[in-house]
């Protein structure tokens, strides 16, 4: 903390952006989308929206601030310990979907939400207001420097960060004092609760996930003044990731990826405010090292929730548990940031990717929203149910298709800034200028602005070249070819005096390529203009979930990888067929097994009840048919043992211990290489799905260690077996078997430190029904 709170010190008058915008967003207010797919998005968005009952959403706060609520709380997450939390996602999007559309009833329900949790914080009596279960408990003890109680519970941090947000997103886009005057109470709350806590203290605090703390704290000090708010904001800065970020190292492999990059946004709005170079240049490296090293080609990162390594994506392509929309979320509100300081094209390239091709695709077109996307071939999504599944990727869901509008456009003082080409219209108006953008881009490539103004008035349009035109842009006025400037910001710019009506067109020729994954290995995607292209297979397969526990996860069969479609080129430019409709195509030139070969090829965003392939291996015979074999045997040693599982669970992995109930005394979570784990001295109990009570085996793996380690392994309450771990200067994955009494209902799981010893590093726990056809691994 040493180096955040020094800095913070030699910064300490700032009361407005110290660092200023050369850019700034229009507001939500002044653009509005005309047509399209994201206008379709947005009124889906809308339905789901209204389907909700803020009352079920109002309750888990009312609830702890002792109120009697007026009905009962919706299940799943919003049951399960993360009470509240998209209460707050709720507030954030009623203002969003308020500022976008202009319908008052989104106003009311706004107001009625604050006219609620304002009684909630009355009857605190502190500025608290929160729906974390037994919160008055979990937030005495971190008061009294307690602060490892964050660690027995779901993300308390992250839950009320929930809250905060929405309040400020009230505040900024309606202009509601209430708003602002409520979560100027909730600051004072957390002034007051971490006022004793030693930087010591924090930081160990900061070890469990909390969301965007310090963004809503430094953009507290912007509106306010209150500088206590900035330092706050430097408190809730986690060191640990700060650190390497400044020193321009990634150390990212392993880490939750959802819990970093809302702590870099909030370096970034740190470094905005307070003039902080050091904390702006932290959050751009960043932002590098996750574009362009950890992206896949729709512009998502992480395969279960974690950063994978940088030199392999292998997992990502295994895994049904892909990239996390909730990252690209926070990646979005990053990048937005970064642009307004410093436009550059290469900011809204990476934008417009991920807008397109992870955002749009992630709400069904009869709504719900997905929260894993699997690159794995022939695998599938699900999206949520309105009135059953209550997911992190909801509450974010329910915000990305309100807020399209947001970044269309940019302006500076003398300039207008066009960086995605979606048909809508903005209104500058301060300079009385508005534009008007007709396109049916990407399924025609140009798109037209054309200028509105009361007199002929001289400024600057700036158009974004994009990256992936295949060749220079034909720009016409008035249907005459007219030369753009193209800037070091990888703009055209066109510099005149605009009369009524002038009329702009621009071309936006596209080429078909293949992306490989940022790993160089031969599996890559194929990707038109920005537009990922995905293949989806004839059969539909329920991809709506229900409330249940691992709801969220596409749980169905998997296919073979060996089996996956495979393209014969060596080469990464290719060329595909049209099909009957606009970006559709056929590949059958390429895909090398005949039984594909009719496949059609369609925009990733397009693709909800089926199966897909969007990473597709590539090469030479030689290579596809090596691919195959390793592919082959690699599945052989996998196949039987994931057909028998029942349930499984990677510890040191938040979500997946969240989801299978962990307690624990005297543990926590580690990490070696690309293995999570969890050790210690004490116990931890898991609770794992025993389906149709089939279970008939308990695999548990275990990484060897320098030293002894033991263990005992204890099922429903009875001791099982104790074990000594191997002593391995090279830490090496082991495991040992054991057989489940029939007719066992739920299996309880308890792991503990025996012997007086620590109990090594316990990485997975695995039920499994019959496995007498699968060898021991």
């Amino acid at each position: 903390m040493k180096k955040i709170l020094i800095i913070a010190a030699v910064h300490y008058s700032t009361t407005t952006y110290a660092q200023a915008p050369k850019a700034v967003a229009f507001p939500l207010n002044a653009v509005h989308i005309t047509n399209g797919p994201f206008l379709d998005a947005r009124r889906t968005d809308e339905k789901y929206i209204l389907s909700l009952d803020a009352d079920r959403l109002l309750a888990p706060f009312l609830r702890e601030a002792g109120l009697p609520p007026k009905k009962e709380s919706y299940g799943n997450w919003e049951k399960d310990g993360l009470d509240g939390h998209i209460g707050g996602h709720y507030l954030s999007a009623l203002a969003l979907m308020y500022g976008s559309t202009g319908n008052e009833v989104y106003h009311k329900k706004l107001q009625y939400m604050l006219d609620q949790l304002e009684e909630c914080q009355r009857a605190n009596k502190n500025g608290y207001i929160g729906g974390v279960p037994n919160g008055k408990v979990v937030w005495d003890e971190v008061a009294k420097g307690n602060v490892a109680e964050v660690k027995k519970r779901w993300v308390p941090w992250y839950n009320v960060h929930k809250t905060y947000s929405g309040l400020l997103d009230a505040y900024r886009i309606t202009g509601s004092a209430q708003a602002l005057r409520m979560l100027t109470g909730m600051c004072n709350w957390a002034l007051q609760l971490t006022a004793k806590l030693s930087d010591a203290q924090m930081q160990e605090m900061l070890q469990v996930e909390h969301g965007g703390m310090n963004e809503v704290f430094a953009a507290m000090a912007q509106i306010t003044g209150n500088q206590q708010y900035l330092h706050l904001a430097r408190r809730f800065s986690h060191e640990a990731i700060y650190e390497p970020l400044h020193n321009h190292t990634d150390k990212l492999t392993g880490l939750h990826a959802n819990t970093q990059i809302p702590k870099v946004v909030g370096f970034m709005e740190i470094g905005m405010v307070a003039g902080d170079t050091a904390m702006s240049d932290a959050a751009a490296f960043f932002w590098h090292t996750v574009v362009d090293k950890r992206s896949v080609a729709f512009g998502g990162n992480s395969v279960r929730e974690h950063f994978n390594p940088v030199n392999n994506f292998m997992t990502v392509l295994e895994s049904r548990e892909g990239p996390e929309t909730c990252n690209s979320y926070n990646m979005l509100k990053l990048t937005k940031m970064l642009f307004l300081q410093k436009p550059q094209s290469s900011y809204m390239d990476y934008y417009e990717r991920t807008l397109y091709n992870h955002i749009l695709s992630s709400e069904h077109p009869d709504g719900g929203f997905v929260y894993f996307t699997p690159i794995r071939p022939m695998h599938y999504r699900v999206h949520s149910s309105s009135q059953d599944c209550f997911w992190c990727c909801v509450g974010t869901g329910l915000e990305n298709h309100a807020k399209y509008g947001e970044l269309i456009y940019a302006h500076d003082a003398t300039n207008i800034y066009v960086n995605l080409f979606i048909a809508s219209d903005v209104k500058w108006k301060e300079k009385g200028i508005q534009l008007t953008q007709q396109t049916n881009f990407p399924f025609e490539p140009k798109t037209q602005l054309i200028v509105k103004v009361a007199k002929p008035q001289a400024f600057t349009l700036k158009i974004r070249k994009p990256s992936w035109l295949s060749e220079q842009p034909e720009v016409q006025i008035n249907n005459r070819p007219v030369t753009a400037t193209l800037g070091e910001d990888g703009y055209l710019s066109i510099k005149r005096n605009w009369k009524n009506n002038d009329q702009v067109t621009m071309a936006l020729p596209m080429h078909t390529r293949l992306e490989p994954l940022p790993d160089g290995s031969r599996w890559a995607a194929l990707v038109h203009g920005p537009i990922v292209l995905a293949a989806a297979d004839s059969a539909q397969v329920n991809t709506t979930s229900d409330g249940s526990r691992w709801g969220h996860i596409a749980n169905g069969k998997l296919q073979p990888l060996e089996d996956a479609p495979m393209l014969m080129t060596e080469t990464t430019t290719v060329e595909l067929q049209p099909a009957s409709h606009p970006m559709e195509f056929t590949a059958g030139n390429l895909i090398w097994q005949p039984a594909y070969k009719q496949l059609v090829l369609k925009p990733f965003f397009q693709v909800h009840d089926n199966r897909y392939v969007m990473y597709w291996p590539y090469g030479n015979q030689q290579d596809i048919n090596k691919l195959q074999q390793t592919l082959a045997v690699k599945a052989a040693a996998k196949e039987a043992i994931e057909a028998a599982t029942l349930d499984v669970i990677h510890l040191g992995e938040q979500q997946p211990e969240s989801d299978h109930l962990l307690q624990s005394e005297n543990t926590e979570q580690g990490l070696y290489e690309w293995q999570h784990y969890r050790h210690g001295k004490g116990w931890f109990t898991v609770v794992l799905n025993n389906k149709n009570q089939q279970a008939k085996t308990l695999l548990v793996k275990y990484l060897s260690d320098e030293k002894e380690n033991a263990f005992t392994i204890t099922i429903n309450g009875k001791p099982v077996k104790e074990v000594t771990t191997e002593k391995e200067e090279t830490p090496t994955l082991h495991q040992v078997q054991l057989t489940i009494p029939e007719n066992t209902g739920q299996v309880k799981v308890q792991i503990t430190a025996a012997r007086k010893l620590n109990m090594g590093k316990i990485a997975e726990i695995r039920l499994l029904g019959d496995i007498t056809q699968t060898a021991k691994r």
